[in-house]
């Protein structure tokens, strides 16, 4: 990422973003969404505090919202070459919490409309005991416009992300100080 960017989110994030900012709260997930992508300044200062590495810069991830602790959603720019529709959403927590949520933009939007955020994707046991995902129609209809090739239950989707991106928590713990 440059600092000269576009830090507009793609249409299908933008639309899932203000429905998952109405609903902030109302369901038990925590997830806030941004208004927009963090600069590029902005995510390698954060990146930076949360490795501890000085020498890291943000250009691997997009960060687009946070949960209550500080822990950021981020597309993770792992597939050379490829749009960043295509690219995997990634956890890092405030805890040193880490997954890969999502393999794709498409698979998130479903990962949201069953009723999950980046946090309860990541965690896989939700925020809180006894919290249960609420599926959400809104955001479903924001998946079937955007990515309906892409329908999958959140297991699936965290499944497949998983799947994919094995070495993740390792990659990112190789980057901490």
């Amino acid at each position: 990422m440059t600092p000269s960017e576009d830090l507009q989110f793609p249409a299908a994030l933008a639309a899932a973003m203000v429905i998952r900012g109405a609903w902030n709260g109302e369901d038990g997930v925590d997830f806030e969404p941004f208004d927009s992508f963090l600069s590029a300044d902005e995510t390698t200062h954060w990146l930076r505090s949360w490795t501890g590495n000085s020498d890291l810069s943000g250009d691997d991830f997009r960060m687009f919202g946070m949960d209550g602790t500080g822990g950021s959603a981020a597309f993770w720019l792992v597939r050379q070459g490829r749009p960043l529709v295509e690219q995997p959403v990634v956890f890092l927590g405030s805890e040193g919490e880490t997954g890969v949520v999502a393999r794709s933009l498409g698979a998130f939007l479903w990962l949201l409309a069953d009723g999950f955020g980046p946090l309860e994707a990541a965690t896989s046991d939700g925020p809180e005991p006894g919290w249960a995902p609420q599926a959400n129609r809104d955001l479903a209809a924001v998946a079937e416009e955007f990515a309906p090739g892409h329908r999958e239950s959140a297991t699936a989707v965290m499944e497949q992300g998983a799947r994919e991106f094995p070495d993740f928590d390792d990659t990112i713990m190789r980057l901490c100080r």
